[in-house]
């Protein structure tokens, strides 16, 4: 008796995953890279690990780095420069702009060359591309969250001396900044990260840019500083990292030149970085082994 076998018909197969061509200028699956939550939960504790590995302090870096910046700008610029700091402490002054500062720029620099850091593993394995940049950033901000607790220390130090210091009611808005810089970072430094696929030399370039970028924000001088030249103060306005700066020091010293047109305009910024990042990097991922 001959045997037989029941196929299930074509209709009646259910597949797990199926894999189609993405040719789209916005492909990015959201829901995707939420169900590879813990993969970007093991890239950060892996960007930790190689961080800090065989170095002599380890994460005691994440708090040497600003203080000695901070000491170095406090000596530099309020020492000899002389810059106004509005009247607040001026070692206070320069730890709140460097603080965001730090957080930015770290955004940037680390999510900067994705592409060919990755590059190895990418051509490998499958997974969102994007949780190795996300997994950048939430360093960062792990990071930023140790030094903010470390200006805490020597906020309520000052407070406590008897400086004129004080929180105000933009320290509601806090969060928001803190998350407008960390998508901020995102955006502009997966355009860098796309870019650098094709032009490698962008990578050297990044670094240098971003320090020219903290000399035109409010890092080492308050905007009202510029109120006798209203060309550069425009051009300072122009610059969205001023407000996340300007709204930080306002909430925390209680000084500052906020303006909710100048947030709302960092704002509108950050999310066309964004969608702009976004689109490159989606559109590069899909080519980028045939360029790096």
């Amino acid at each position: 008796m001959a045997e037989q076998h029941n196929n299930p018909s074509p209709a009646a197969q259910e597949w797990t995953t199926v894999i189609r061509p993405r040719t789209g200028w916005f492909d990015i699956d959201l829901r995707e890279l939420w169900r590879y939550r813990d993969l970007i939960v093991m890239f950060v504790k892996r960007n930790f690990t190689v961080m800090y590995k065989q170095t002599i302090l380890g994460p005691l870096w994440i708090l040497l780095n600003p203080l000695i910046t901070t000491v170095l700008f406090n000596v530099v610029f309020g020492g000899i420069a002389g810059l106004s700091t509005d009247g607040t402490p001026s070692f206070l002054f320069y730890m709140a702009g460097n603080t965001v500062w730090t957080f930015f720029a770290s955004c940037i620099n680390n999510t900067a060359n994705t592409f060919v850091a990755n590059s190895q593993v990418f051509g490998k394995v499958y997974f969102p591309r994007l949780t190795t940049p996300i997994s950048q950033v939430l360093t960062s901000l792990i990071n930023f969250f140790i030094q903010f607790a470390m200006y805490a220390i020597f906020w309520a130090y000052f407070a406590l001396t008897g400086s004129e210091i004080c929180l105000t009611a933009w320290a509601w808005a806090l969060p928001l900044v803190i998350v407008e810089v960390m998508l901020l970072g995102l955006g502009v430094g997966i355009i860098v990260s796309a870019l650098t696929t094709k032009y490698r030399d962008l990578a050297i370039a990044v670094s240098f840019g971003v320090q020219l970028w903290m000399y035109i924000s409010p890092v080492v001088y308050p905007l009202s500083s510029l109120d006798n030249s209203p060309r550069l103060q425009m051009l300072m306005r122009l610059n969205p990292m001023t407000a996340p700066i300007e709204v930080f020091r306002m909430a925390t010293l209680g000084t500052g030149t906020v303006e909710v047109g100048n947030l709302i305009y960092s704002l509108i910024f950050t999310v066309a970085a964004l969608a702009l990042g976004v689109i490159l990097f989606s559109r590069i991922e899909k080519t980028f082994m045939d360029t790096v």
